[in-house]
């Protein structure tokens, strides 16, 4: 029968409360869940983070042997060599995660959401992998988010930018200046190398901020969500 299909990824759904015409995918940190994930945001707003009309989608990603962790098994979206911005990037798993998370992204599609009605993104290692999905694969996305993210210097989605003509999702950053295992120098490199390949990136600075995600980031996150994926979509014909 060949290769099994990999396994569909876990998730945590927040469903919209009234009709669904769009979704939004948000990928957790190293070690974390989509529930870890979700949980954290529901207790910096005191609710869900949720949408009338914007299901949410928290996928889990799988265990695998993670190298900063001296190999022992970790909930990764992919492995890296260690956590700096001047190594190479561990490129099999992140690609083999593309694969996954692009069956997530097209699960969305089957259910009659247009890509240009899905959004991509999330927190540290979680943001840098929605780059990588985003600017190297689904072009065609609404928008892309990184928080506390960054992406290695000679990034595989800086070179498929540099050979890129297309219109490319719009990008909204955040990183806080106190940040010690994600330095906020690289999340503004990453920045900086996107505008100069074409991006519209933006990048929300937070002052005394460490690694981790704070209530009024969630709330321009929220704004700038519903910005990308208004109420009704526009009308295409």
């Amino acid at each position: 029968l060949g290769m099994a299909a990999p396994a569909a990824l876990q998730r945590s759904v927040v469903s919209p409360a009234g009709r669904h015409t769009a979704s939004l995918i948000f990928l957790h940190g190293s070690g974390d869940t989509g529930q870890g994930a979700r949980a954290r945001i529901k207790q910096l707003l005191n609710q869900d983070m949720a949408f009338q009309h914007i299901k949410v989608i928290y996928p889990t990603a799988p265990a695998r042997p993670y190298t900063p962790m001296k190999g022992a098994f970790s909930n990764v979206w992919f492995d890296r060599y260690k956590i700096c911005n001047d190594v190479p990037e561990h490129i099999e798993s992140i690609d083999s995660m593309c694969q996954g998370l692009t069956d997530l992204i097209n699960d969305e599609v089957k259910n009659g959401i247009a890509k240009n009605r899905i959004l991509i993104g999330g927190f540290s290692m979680g943001g840098g992998m929605a780059m990588h999905l985003a600017y190297r694969f689904h072009q065609d996305l609404a928008g892309v988010f990184a928080l506390s993210s960054f992406l290695n210097k000679d990034s595989a989605v800086y070179q498929a930018l540099k050979r890129n003509e297309s219109a490319l999702p719009e990008l909204f950053q955040c990183h806080g200046t106190a940040d010690q295992l994600v330095l906020y120098s690289w999340g503004e490199e990453t920045n900086k190398m996107l505008k100069s390949l074409g991006v519209s990136a933006s990048l929300h600075t937070f002052p005394n901020l460490s690694h981790e995600l704070n209530r009024t980031e969630i709330e321009q996150l929220k704004s700038w969500i519903v910005k990308k994926l208004p109420v009704e979509a526009p009308n295409t014909n």
